[in-house]
């Protein structure tokens, strides 16, 4: 099975929560009830902002555009994706609704995919999107969010983008002429996009300019790229890989902005989340165990003062993104890619030192 995609595998999607199994005391749940939790951040208000994926929808496009091929595709759309803000006490509500939601043949969900702030505006990253997931409508975009009024308008059409700009290296019994986009973030006042399917990482400018940054399929091949974050004048991406897991295998590039590999730090397994703390990556990996994604075999791990990777957290089940709070905790989606509602987003505290 040489897949690698988010939502993951079907049978992921089967998996109903049971709260966290954890090796970690220092864990916490202080959301649940989500969508297929993604992407989150906290904002200049010092809520926590999550994309969800949503329920996925009916609506089929077989005949009108090109299709992911089977056994992955074709997908059926809706909208059903939204975006929840956390409250510290743990009430949720919704700031922006009806938002592209696409289920695949084998029950693997897209929706929004990440979110960031730029001077306090929130922008959003859809995966969900596009006529290939059944939501002809709304392509795979980056929107621009109005919190107060929960509306949102589109900022840069990244399904056009990604049509006409192919990467080097496809995958062609995976291929999404929509791509899947999985991570993004703001740095110097631009956004950045990863796609994972096509191998791309594209620079948005809030006036809806996109460039590719790099093209990591060129020299990398298919590892399917999918969480990002910055640290100092470098980015750094790490990878899912594809499937069938083999522990160690993934990695972390750190890139210029020039949009150059400059170094590789290998030993990572199934990367969906970066984060990094006094220099030091923090990174969460779907899944740990060798064959098909496994309940509580998710975890955080970090870099140590030795170079060495160690872990922070354990036991948590198809966790597919983490951000720092202004606490200094990590918050980590948890059930991420499993059943509607089974979401939750779980605390991680760590001492000062950390």
């Amino acid at each position: 099975m040489n897949r690698g995609r988010l939502g993951v595998i079907a049978f992921a999607c089967s998996i109903v929560a049971g709260g966290v199994a954890a090796q970690t005391t220092s864990m916490t749940v202080i959301a649940s009830g989500l969508n297929g939790p993604r992407g989150l951040k906290f904002g200049p208000d010092g809520n926590l902002y999550v994309a969800e994926a949503g329920t996925g929808g009916t609506n089929g496009t077989v005949g009108t555009c090109d299709q992911v091929p089977s056994p992955v595709g074709p997908y059926t759309g809706g909208k059903t994706a939204r975006i929840s803000m956390i409250r510290p006490d743990g009430t949720r509500s919704t700031v922006v609704d009806q938002l592209p939601s696409s289920q695949d043949s084998l029950g693997d969900i897209l929706g929004v995919a990440d979110i960031a702030f730029i001077d306090g505006q929130l922008y959003a990253a859809l995966a969900g999107g596009g006529c290939s997931h059944g939501n002809p409508d709304i392509p795979n975009a980056v929107i621009k969010v109005d919190r107060d009024a929960g509306t949102w308008q589109q900022v840069a059409d990244l399904s056009q983008f990604v049509m006409h700009h192919p990467a080097a290296h496809i995958q062609p019994a995976d291929f999404e002429p929509d791509e899947t986009f999985y991570g993004m973030i703001a740095a110097r006042d631009t956004l950045y996009v990863v796609g994972p399917n096509h191998g791309q990482v594209l620079e948005v400018k809030q006036n809806g300019h996109i460039r590719q940054l790099i093209d990591i399929s060129a020299t990398q091949g298919h590892i399917v790229p999918t969480a990002i974050a910055a640290n100092g004048g470098t980015f750094h991406v790490g990878n899912l890989n594809t499937f069938p897991i083999m522990p160690g295998t993934s990695q972390i590039l750190d890139i210029s902005r020039k949009g150059e590999i400059l170094h590789a730090m290998p030993g990572f397994t199934t990367v969906v989340g970066l984060a990094y703390r006094n220099h030091r990556p923090y990174a969460v990996e779907l899944s740990t165990e060798p064959g098909n994604p496994a309940p509580g075999a998710g975890k955080v791990v970090r870099l140590s003062d030795s170079g060495a990777i160690e872990d922070v957290a354990t036991g948590l089940t198809l966790p597919t993104a983490l951000t720092f709070g202004p606490d200094g905790n990590l918050y980590v989606s948890n059930f991420g890619a499993a059943g509607p509602g089974s979401g939750e987003i779980v605390q991680i505290a760590l001492g000062s030192s950390e």
